[in-house]
């Protein structure tokens, strides 16, 4: 006889890992004692304006559409929706009309919904990596296997690869990348997949806040192998009312309006939803012309101050926030990521993202003021493991020193050196920062704003004669922060 099982569930699900995601405010502010309110969250992408119901210009009055929401609290909603899916077509446009409109709870129980039911066991997916981790999460629940093709292998997928495959998921732009693909590039996978009677999946979920122009709502709106999904979470920064709808052909669209959980919207959800829908110009309302063109323009700025980090590299800035390759960095994404929390401001490790490692991070992109506390925190969170760093190092140097004398070392593996032919006896200074001109250090301007403390043109502690002296302070009994002050009293002082 086979062994019971633990609990009467499938199979394949006692192995199911939890699909992770950013905004963790409430567990981060648990962990380190910080109030959510002064949690500063980079790890989850919206618009950096805030909801639109703190900006005029949006002509939405948050307390008349709440009110008229709570007429309604003792009734289901109408399970048709007719009305949200009246302003999901007209705020789309591209010729889509309200059959074609799939009502959901967030992108999330959309992703669900198309998965259970174009694929069943033991069928293909495609998931180009890195991608957005729900896709796998929901094709794993239905027992479907997922094959990771490469994001830039995208367009020339092998023909057998998609006759085999239900499923095709291109998140457009991409998350975490923020790689955006044309709308041709996208119409020529399309007509790959109709062939092939593969599904393209595309997840528009962020088209708002980049560059709607490149939107193929309208190939979903007349092809049976088609999919496209909007989210109003990310346009409308209101992430804690979950909602979202499909784009499908209307024959698509009815048998998946007849599969989806009944009265999925809520009704403050559905009045919410479909008065933002119904926001006067649609994707041309200034409050969402206004939101593209600042993440345009403090993406690019965010970039270069990112990119004036050592060791960080900031992909292109096509959507509300930045991939960075920190594969060069001093510290992993994880470390550098508990590191900032710690600080309370999020930043989105992307180690869960399939095939990434800990090489790489992605940043929300937000307001210049908030965007310049992220640097700051950048800046602190090097400066702290400078000096643990440092603290190691010398402890290393102080054990070693009867062994190896000073001036053995001519490399460094922390930083490059100083100047040409600097002795490494110290790899970091013991007095850093000393904040003394005298030595040769000096304040200068920070890229991400304010004073540094420079030791680019101080020579003095890799002198050997006084780096011997240093050394033999440092060597007696006692404390080494408080042997540190012995050695700068009685070696640095007479020297300055």
């Amino acid at each position: 006889m086979s062994e019971q099982r633990s609990v009467p569930l499938r199979e394949h699900l006692l192995a199911l890992k939890p699909c992770l995601h950013g905004g963790l405010i409430q567990e981060t502010s648990e962990t380190y004692g910080i109030p959510e309110n002064e949690i500063l969250d980079f790890s989850a992408n919206f618009n950096p304006l805030g909801n639109p119901f703190e900006h005029p210009e949006s002509g939405l009055n948050f307390d008349e559409i709440l009110k008229k929401s709570f007429e309604k609290l003792m009734e289901y909603p109408d399970n048709r929706y007719l009305e949200f899916r009246e302003a999901a077509a007209k705020f789309v446009g591209l010729g889509v009309a309200p059959q074609n409109i799939i009502p959901g709870n967030g992108s999330t129980e959309i992703v669900r919904l198309v998965v259970e039911c174009v694929a069943e066991k033991g069928d293909t997916v495609l998931l180009p990596w890195p991608t957005f981790g729900e896709y796998e999460m929901q094709c794993r629940i239905v027992g479907a296997e997922p094959q990771y093709p490469r994001q830039e292998d995208v367009e020339t997928l092998p023909d057998e690869m998609l006759e085999k495959a239900k499923i095709l998921f291109i998140c457009n732009p991409n998350n975490p990348t923020g790689k955006l693909r044309t709308r041709e590039e996208i119409k020529a996978l399309a007509e790959r997949c109709k062939k092939h009677q593969t599904l393209l999946f595309v997840d528009e979920a962020f088209t708002e806040l980049s560059d709607p122009t490149q939107s193929i709502a309208d190939l979903a709106a007349n092809n049976n192998y088609v999919f496209v999904m909007r989210s109003l979470t990310k346009d409308f920064a209101i992430p804690g009312i979950r909602m979202g709808f499909g784009i499908a052909s209307p024959e698509m669209a009815e048998i998946l309006n007849t599969a989806r959980l009944s009265w999925n919207l809520g009704t403050v959800a559905n009045t919410i939803a479909t008065s933002l829908l119904n926001i006067e110009g649609g994707m041309d309302n200034p409050y969402l012309k206004k939101a593209r063109v600042t993440i345009r323009e403090e993406g690019e700025k965010l970039k270069a101050k990112l990119n004036r980090i050592r060791g960080f590299e900031a992909g292109d800035v096509n959507v509300n926030f930045i991939f960075v390759d920190i594969s060069k960095f001093m510290l992993d994404s994880s470390e550098l990521s508990a590191r900032m929390a710690a600080r309370g401001v999020l930043i989105r490790d992307c180690v869960s993202f399939h095939g990434l490692g800990k090489d790489y991070i992605r940043i929300a992109v937000r307001t210049e003021e908030e965007n310049d506390r992220l640097i700051a925190a950048f800046g602190d969170v090097i400066t702290q493991w400078g000096r643990e760093q440092a603290k190691n190092e010398l402890q290393h140097v102080i054990e070693k020193a009867s062994e190896e004398g000073i001036g053995g070392r001519k490399t460094c593996e922390y930083y490059p050196c100083h100047f040409e032919g600097q002795n490494c006896t110290f790899c970091f200074c013991p007095f850093y920062p000393c904040e003394n001109e005298k030595t040769g250090g000096k304040w200068i301007q920070s890229s991400r704003g304010g004073k540094v403390w420079s030791c680019v043109d101080c020579h003095l502690v890799h002198n050997k004669e006084i780096a011997q002296q240093i050394l033999d302070c440092l060597m007696q009994e006692g404390d080494t922060d408080e042997l540190v002050k012995v050695a700068w009293k009685k070696v640095m002082e007479p020297i300055l």
